[in-house]
């Protein structure tokens, strides 16, 4: 195809720009060869043409297809040239936020200025491994290529980073060297790979050393090109070296105080450049880093004290100023503070370091002389001193890490990383750009060279026919620089004259070089100044300068006057390098003492030439580091700048070099899969090869631009964009003729669909006028009802109204009438009141009568009672002795007496004179009150006639009112009544409303409770899952520590071989495997008596980190040691507290017994006296002829005394009753006692006189015999325990009996259920045959079931026969069957034996498959029994210790046999089961069958053993995981990621389109079958060796796991998978996986939610991203995925096919403002080493350990059953 047809209207061109460099444009019309200009159309609209020289007739150069747009690799595009190589680096940096590119073999790295999370471990762990091309472009595929070419090769590598100033070198070096230490594993864990960290700041180009196992075992530094004149210049916006700023930055501290420090804005050597502070840089922070650097790489405190003094004192050195005095001479102003302080940290006198700043020595034959300096010169003095002091310490700092980093071992191999300046072109560049870019040249040419081999070697490896490359050789620009007569020798020569100058040296270059090289130019304006024309770009170069730079000489006097110093380390580095200890240096050292009268070129020259001599001798990789802008501004990239860079660093070389040959490589494949839709039908081949040569035959014409290779297709610039346009052409017309289809289709049931809505339509349109219709005839019913309706209510209402006027008249008429009858009524009521008073006031009146003659009645009884009195009082009076008693004194009584008499007749007769008087006035007053009278009587008949009117309205009035107050009572009854209901209902619903509201607390309280508990519940499983996982972390790090301890054991004993053997001791196992490996007294290791070393032995140099680990260790164990005796003595002080209780128990029962022996004595005193007194009567009876003879029989005497006889019997048979009651409650508690004090009693309470006389001293059998003298218990004893015997036979026979009857019962029921399923079953079959065979069948039936009976009926006629048969007659003896008790006894000493066959040399494979799973589980444990059995704690010792030992070497050994593995997993498992099931402890006995509980442990309680072998557990697991994964992980990025199940269909990317290495056959293509066949065969022997269902789930979600994590890490790493049909193969591919989980059985296990982030990040693939509605569902949706990986997935989205659209950077803004508020993680990988912490649920065995056998195959034949 002819290159004109590619510009054909709607061609996308580049046209340049002097602002963005190139623009891209679109051609408005097709170009034909012979036009002068090509008509264009900017981006923006604008619309320009195109002038074509007429000479070269060059056109635009062509966009790539937007499918290549973001390629990986810069060679991968079909067009090769600087504007789509910019175009490709600004859509990956800008766009997708990708900062790596690939361009050939160079690595392009753009420093994002902003913190990007991909460099962490697990991205570390995801490209170890990997080849360069599989992956994402990445700092570390460029390490890991190196770190695998010199473990496949044994060849040296080197890793050249190169770029300006602030392009981030020394951060992609230090990545390169963290890659490095993290992916290698040193020797003994020294802190080797930190160290080499540690070195990175400072190191210029560094080597690092692996061993035989490609592990670093030291580091050694070199300095080639130390960039020393940075140290007191600097171009603008450049700082100095770091360490200065850190060192003002810290000036604060206490011990920088005496250095005398500020900012660095103060000093001329940091404030040149203006660029104090890097943005987002703490250099106080970076200070404390750079201490602790020092420190790990062995500097003391002193040392680092003694550095920062000498950089502080170059500090103020800078600030010293010069003051000229004339054209010749100079001085120091006496005020220069900072050369004083200067002198004084460097411990030199002021005022000679000041005269010789500005003088000079100079000496001739004969005698020597003293010459002043000018300012210029002095200045130069002064600077060469600084950076010769600052050379020597760099010197000094090398040479001590080196020290530190020494080689461990002899070096195999190195990996050197040189950390190098860029090309360098400013507005005035001077000696130092001269350098660099010298340096860059012969860098530039070691790069062509390798660049060009590696094609060639491309091309004869695929045997192609190719011609020689062209490309841009720059040798003679090195010897324009380097050769003899060139600028560095004429400069040297100029240097050496002695009045040679920058001008002389200038015009003898123009005088030399100017018309001889081509590379060399003069200025048109300027003689102080030369043009080279470098290779990449032309430099001209100001000659001022360039003479004092070159001979950089320091002042010997300067240099005397420092070495007089007191300051020790100053002394040190200005010695004349006596003896280096760096012997690699040597020749450089010896050369370095005359360094001041050497010239810096030649120092230079043969430091880069040493420098390319140990590059040629590597196999290098590259990587150019670009500087995006000059403003530090993340992700912006600013065209012109990046251009100037990837011109400088050969970036652009390396692209012409690859679009000179063949650029484009496809496997025949991936072209296939990718073309297929241009070939046709009839051209498929069943070879692929021949297929895509006869498809490209016809598509491409020219032969000579595409060239057949053995596994690829090599492709000339621009074709494979042919091919897409050819692709997309296709794809159009067929686009095209599908969108005709579907169109037609969419318009025809466009058109069914709106007629079938126009049918619809008038249908309803009809019915809406039906239902009108009979709308309106309904309103004219409706309005005839409501007429008839409206008149009857008149109607009614007219009537209802004359009828209530009716019923008013009637009211009131009624009302009258009844009015009359009541004043009636009421008059004559008052008239029957009138009779009753009267009636009562006569009746009241004969009262009063009759009650004042009763009274006058008694006056009479009394008094003539008085008279009498009276009379005896008389009659007393006249007594003599009366008189004489009154007489006393009775004269003066009577005188008185007198007296009174008289005095009383005097008042009466004044009274009597008064009652006169008075009577007179009563006589007057009643005349009056007569005439009253009258009067009174006249009113009372007028009172009286108004007192019945009164009446009668009272009565009225108490009618009303009682009226009222029944109406009143009623409806306060009625109020009374609400109001208690509502009272009552109120107090129900105030009631109901409490219950409801304790209801409502109790509820949100439980509520609370529960949600507190389960909070609680959830924090207490996070903390045991955390502190499991921690534990199994803990566990997984000491089998490594145990692993170490054995390969440094083994290489001990190696060094040791012909030493002694080891003494063995045994020590006590019972604490953990930890202290039972070590020692044991069977010296079983791994199968082999190995021998130990002894005490004395001498140990190795201590490991610190492992001693650190190990103290840790032993510090938890101790921790653990307390807690356990701790709890051991709580628990003794509970049995303690029981023991009391149990004492106070035995006292209150003693208490009690003592009680009742009272009461028993007492009794028995009282039962005595009766005796004794019934001994007494019958005595007195039976004696007739006594004086006291009893009486006659019928007698009275003789009846009282047979009653006291029968009441002291009766009350004798109470008392023998309450005294056999408590003798035999005494019998109970003594036997009580002794039976809670230890002496156990036979047979239960079976006691009798003899068994309990024996238990008790002889006063307690006397006691005994004293209770039993009448026989009474022995006698009650005996029946009682007869009856017992008896009742106990009734009952066992009649158990028996109904035992035996159940029995014949159930052995009836069964025999006839299955007589019956054979008759049914017969029945069955018989219905299928014809009818003879049915008799026959029925015949044979009859037969079986005759001839079965009579079998059963000789089993007891032969039982009869037995039994009846005598002597004579011969009987078959039987050997009845021995009983095994489930153990395996073995002799002392054949442990090693045992576990030598059972463990060490046991094949898991036939014993999984032909024997009981789990066999050497029980084996083991039997011979546990045996030895528990014997009470032999030695040999459980020694067994216990030597299985865990070996069992541990095994899994050493075989770690990668996933069968091994597995099957001493499911064993230990069953092991550790077994210790449990038979312990003996109730909650797994309860488990168990009754003959598993015969079997458990009798004599030892192995409960530590548990622990231990738990923990042996959780090793092997965790071992079995890991080589699950090491199985597992090359299959799942091919099976999981690059595996296509249908390939071609979606349309996806090459996925090697940088291939280094061939592809895969198909027929051993690894696929998603692959995957689940290796599963399933995990599954299926995890099965086979017995292992516990809970323990397979857990190993299945672990897969799971790491299938995710390694997937979805692979598919954040890899461009070319972000896509939607890389999402759809996703979603296929989990549904196969939970397919197979479902058919596993697995489904509820937990694995398929650790496949959600898979799911997710598929989906995102899938699902639509442009609006903000896609952004808030994305952010829904993937609850899974972390931000950082969201936002990764989004960036990496590529359309495969021209229908597609990338992600916009809005919409990928909008998700990351959406996902700013989540609180999670913000990792970029999943953990793909993460292990879940494993459980181990108790499982029960159901096989009997009696019923193992052991098979001869495992040669245990010394073993025997027991």
């Amino acid at each position: 195809m002819a290159v004109s047809e590619l510009y054909s209207k709607f061609a996308r061109v580049w046209v340049s720009d002097p602002i963005d460099v190139w623009k891209s444009a679109e051609l408005t019309k097709d170009y034909s060869p012979g036009d002068k200009v090509i008509s264009l159309q900017l981006e923006d609209g604008t619309v320009s043409e195109h002038k074509i020289d007429p000479e070269s007739n060059s056109l635009p150069p062509l966009r790539n297809p937007n499918l290549l747009v973001g390629e990986n690799d810069l060679t991968a595009l079909s067009y090769l040239h600087e504007p789509a190589v910019l175009h490709n680096l600004k859509v990956r940096f800008t766009d997708s936020k990708l900062i790596y590119t690939y361009c050939g073999i160079v690595l392009v790295a753009i420093n994002p200025y902003d913190s990007l999370p991909i460099y962490d471990a697990d991205i570390i762990y995801a490209y170890s491994g990997q080849d360069m091309g599989d992956m994402d472009p990445h700092i570390f595929a460029v390490a890991e290529e190196a770190y695998k070419n010199m473990a496949r090769d044994e060849r040296n590598q080197s890793i050249i980073v190169s770029g300006e100033s602030g392009a981030g070198k020394t951060v992609s070096a230090k990545y390169v060297m963290r890659y490095i230490a993290t992916v290698s594993r040193s020797l003994a864990q020294t802190n080797v790979e930190e160290k080499v960290l540690a070195s990175n700041p400072i190191m210029e180009y560094i080597e690092i050393g692996f061993d035989k196992k490609n592990r670093i075992i030291g580091a050694m530094m070199k300095t080639y090109l130390l960039e020393k004149s940075r140290v007191v210049f600097q171009p603008h916006g450049e700082r100095n070296y770091h360490i200065l700023y850190q060192l003002c930055a810290s000036s604060h501290l206490p011990e920088f105080k005496a250095f005398k420090l500020s900012c660095a804005d103060d000093y001329l050597c940091t404030n040149q450049g203006q660029s104090l502070a890097i943005e987002g840089v703490d250099d106080a922070e970076y200070m404390c880093g750079t201490r602790r650097a020092l420190t790990l790489l062995g500097f003391s405190e002193k040392d680092q004290m003694a550095l920062f003094q000498i950089l502080a004192a170059i500090l103020h050195f800078s600030n010293v100023e010069v003051k000229g005095q004339s054209a010749d001479s100079s001085v120091i102003t006496p005020d220069q503070d900072h050369l004083v302080v200067f002198c004084e940290l460097m411990g030199v006198a002021y005022q000679d370091m000041a005269y010789w700043l500005c003088h000079r020595k100079l000496k001739t034959a004969t005698e020597t002389y003293t010459k002043t300096l000018p300012k210029a010169s002095a200045v130069n003095g002064r600077d060469a001193l600084a950076k010769h002091i600052y050379a020597k310490l760099f010197d000094w700092i090398v040479d001590c890490i080196n020290r530190t980093l020494k080689f461990a071992a002899t070096r195999r191999c190195f990996i050197g990383v040189l950390d190098i300046y860029g090309f360098e072109t400013f507005n005035i560049n001077s000696f130092e750009q001269f350098c660099i870019n010298y340096a860059n040249e012969k860098l530039q040419q070691q790069f062509n060279v390798h660049v060009f081999k590696l094609e060639q070697e491309e091309y004869m490896k695929e045997e192609i026919p190719w011609s020689l490359i062209d490309f841009y050789d720059n040798e003679p620009c090195i010897r324009l620089i380097e050769a003899k007569m060139g600028v560095l020798d004429l400069l040297d020569e100029e240097c050496k004259m002695p009045k040679g100058s920058d001008d002389t040296w200038v015009q003898k270059l123009y005088a030399s070089l100017l018309k001889q090289n081509a590379h060399f130019d003069k200025p048109r304006l300027s003689n102080r100044a030369f043009i080279i024309d470098h290779f990449a770009d032309k430099v001209e170069y100001q000659c001022d300068g360039f003479l004092e730079k070159n001979k950089d000489t320091v002042n010997e006097e300067q240099l005397t006057v420092l070495k007089t110093s007191k300051f020790d380390l100053l002394v040190k580095l200005l010695e004349e390098h006596e003896t280096k200890t760096n012997t690699t240096s040597s020749t450089r050292r010896s050369q370095a003492s005359k360094v001041h009268k050497k010239t810096v070129g030649l120092q230079f020259r043969q430091s880069l030439t040493s420098l390319m001599d140990t590059l040629n001798a590597t196999t290098p990789h590259y990587v150019r580091c670009i500087k995006p802008n000059d403003h530090k501004a993340p992700f912006t990239l600013e065209p012109m700048r990046t251009v100037q860079q990837l011109r400088s660093c050969g970036v652009l070389e390396t692209i012409r070099i690859s679009s000179a040959g063949f650029p484009s490589r496809w496997t025949y494949q991936e072209f296939f899969n990718r073309y297929r839709v241009l070939v046709k039908q009839k051209d498929v081949q069943p070879d692929y090869t021949q297929t895509c040569k006869i498809a490209l035959e016809k598509l491409i014409k020219d032969r000579d631009k595409y060239q057949f290779g053995k596994s690829k297709i090599f492709f000339r610039a621009g074709q494979v964009a042919y091919l897409e346009n050819l692709r997309s052409e296709k794809l159009r017309r067929a686009c095209v003729s599908i969108q005709k289809t579907l169109r037609c289709w969419l318009a025809r049931k466009k058109f069914l669909r709106m007629k079938q809505s126009a049918i619809v339509l008038q249908k309803h349109i009809r019915g809406h006028q039906a239902r009108r219709f009979v709308k309106l005839l309904r309103w004219t019913n409706a309005a005839v009802v409501i007429q008839k309706s409206v008149r009857m209510w008149a109607a009614r209402r007219a009537y209802q109204r004359q009828r209530s006027a009716a019923v008013t008249i009637q009211g009131c008429f009624r009302a009258y009438k009844a009015r009359q009858n009541y004043y009636k009524l009421l008059y004559e009521q008052k008239t029957v009141v009138i009779q009753r008073w009267v009636r009562g006031w006569l009746a009241r009146r004969r009262f009063q009568r009759s009650l004042a003659g009763v009274i006058l009645l008694q006056s009479c009884v009394r008094r003539l009672r008085a008279k009498r009195e009276l009379k005896r009082l008389k009659v007393e009076a006249r007594s003599v002795e009366h008189l004489k008693k009154l007489h006393g004194g009775m004269e003066n009584k009577i005188m008185q007496l007198q007296r009174k008499i008289d005095q009383q007749q005097k008042e009466n007769r004044e009274a009597s004179v008064k009652l006169s008087a008075v009577e007179k006035t009563h006589a007057v007053e009643r005349e009056r009150l007569s005439g009253a009278e009258l009067e009174v009587q006249v009113k009372a008949q007028r009172v009286s006639s108004l007192s019945e009117q009164l009446a009668s309205l009272h009565q009225e009035l108490d009618t009303v009112g009682r009226e009222k107050e029944e109406q009143a009572r009623a409806h306060r009854e009625h109020t009374e009544k609400m109001a208690s209901d509502l009272l009552a209902k109120m107090n129900v619903w105030n009631s109901e409303r409490d219950d409801l509201n304790k209801l409502i607390q109790e509820q949100a309280k439980q509520t609370s409770e529960s949600q507190a508990i389960l909070e609680k519940t959830k924090q207490l499983e996070k903390d045991l899952g955390e502190e499991r996982s921690r534990y199994q972390s803990l566990l997984g790090e000491h089998l490594q520590l145990e692993e170490r301890h054995g390969d440094l054991k083994e290489k001990m004993e190696r060094s040791s071989a012909k030493e002694a053997k080891a003494v063995h001791r045994r020590t006590d196992s019972n604490h953990s495997s930890n202290s039972s490996e070590g020692v044991h007294s069977s010296g079983f290791t791994d199968g082999q008596n190995s021998p130990r070393h002894r005490e004395d032995v001498t140990r190795p140099a201590v490991d610190m980190p492992v001693l650190l680990k190990l103290q840790r260790k032993v510090k938890e164990l101790e921790e653990e040691k307390r807690s356990l005796l701790g709890r051991l003595d709580r628990r003794e002080e509970v049995e303690q507290d029981r023991s009391k209780e149990l004492e106070e128990q035995k006292t209150v029962n003693r208490a009690e017994l003592d009680t009742e022996a009272l009461k028993r004595q007492e009794l028995e005193s009282v039962n005595k006296r009766l005796k004794q007194d019934l001994g007494a009567l019958r005595k007195s009876l039976s004696d007739d002829n006594g004086p006291l003879a009893p009486p006659k029989p019928g007698s009275m005497p003789y009846n009282v005394l047979l009653e006291q006889l029968d009441s002291s019997n009766e009350e004798l048979d109470l008392r023998k009753e309450e005294v056999l009651l408590l003798r035999s409650h005494m019998v109970r508690q003594e036997a009580l006692k002794h039976k809670a004090g230890g002496d156990s009693l036979t047979d239960g309470l079976k006691l009798n006189l003899n068994q309990f006389s024996s238990l008790q001293d002889t006063d307690r059998l006397a006691k005994l015999h004293t209770l039993n003298e009448d026989g009474e218990l022995w006698l009650a004893y005996e029946g009682l325990k007869q009856t017992n015997r008896v009742l106990e036979n009734l009952l066992q026979e009649q158990g028996r009996t109904h035992q035996q009857e159940c029995e014949e019962v159930h052995r009836d029921l069964h025999r006839v259920r299955e007589e019956s399923l054979k008759q049914q079953q017969l029945l069955a079959k018989s219905l299928h045959l014809p009818k003879e065979a049915q008799i026959d069948a029925h015949l044979q039936h009859e037969i079986t079931r005759l001839a079965n009976e009579n079998l059963d009926l000789m089993e007891p006629c032969s039982r009869k026969q037995s039994t009846a048969s005598q002597i004579g007659v011969p009987v078959n003896i039987t050997r009845k069957e021995k009983e095994f008790q489930g153990m395996l006894e073995y002799k002392e000493g054949d442990e090693s034996m045992l576990l030598k066959n059972l463990v060490v040399d046991l094949k898991p494979r036939g014993v999984a498959v032909s024997f009981l799973p789990g066999l050497p589980a029980y084996i083991i444990f039997m011979c546990i029994r045996y030895a528990d059995h014997i009470n032999d704690e030695e040999r459980v010792s020694i067994l216990l210790n030597s299985t865990i030992i070996s069992i541990k070497g095994v899994i050493k050994r075989r770690g990668k046999d996933f069968e091994m593995v597995s099957f001493w997993l499911a064993n230990a498992c069953r092991f550790l089961h077994c210790l449990k099931q038979y312990s003996g402890d109730e909650d797994f006995a309860k488990q168990n069958t009754p003959r598993q509980n015969e079997h458990c442990l009798a004599n030892f309680e192995l409960s530590g053993y548990q622990q231990v072998f738990g923990d042996l557990v959780i090793q092997i697991y965790q071992q079995l995981v890991k080589c699950t994964q090491d199985h597992l992980l090359p299959l799942i990025v091919a099976g999981m990621l690059e595996h296509e199940t249908a390939q071609g269909v979606l349309g996806s990317m090459p996925t090697s389109q940088r291939k280094r290495t061939t592809s895969m056959a198909d027929e051993d293509a690894i696929t998603m079958d692959t995957i689940l066949q290796q599963l399933s065969l995990f599954h299926d022997t995890m099965g086979q060796h017995g292992m516990d269902p809970e323990l397979i789930k857990q190993v299945v979600r672990q897969l799971f796991h790491f299938l995710c994590a390694v997937t979805l890490n692979h598919l954040l790493l890899r461009k070319d998978m972000c896509s939607w049909g890389k999402g759809l193969q996703l979603r296929y591919k989990v549904w196969q996986l939970e397919e197979w989980l479902v058919e596993k059985e697995l489904a509820d296990c937990g694995a398929k939610d650790t496949l959600e982030p898979l799911i997710q990040a598929a989906q995102l693939l899938q699902i639509n991203k442009k609006t903000p509605a896609d952004a808030q569902a994305i952010c829904a949706m993937c609850t899974h995925l972390t931000a950082p990986q969201i936002v990764k997935v989004l960036n990496l989205y590529t359309p495969v096919i021209e229908f597609e659209q990338r992600v916009s950077p809005t919409f990928i803004s909008t998700i990351q403002d959406l996902l700013k508020s989540r609180s999670e993680s913000t990792m970029l990988m999943m953990d793909a080493k993460c292990i879940f912490p494993i459980t181990i649920p108790f499982s029960p065995s159901l096989v009997v350990m009696d019923a193992i056998q052991i098979p001869s195959s495992l040669h245990l034949g010394f073993l025997t059953r027991v």
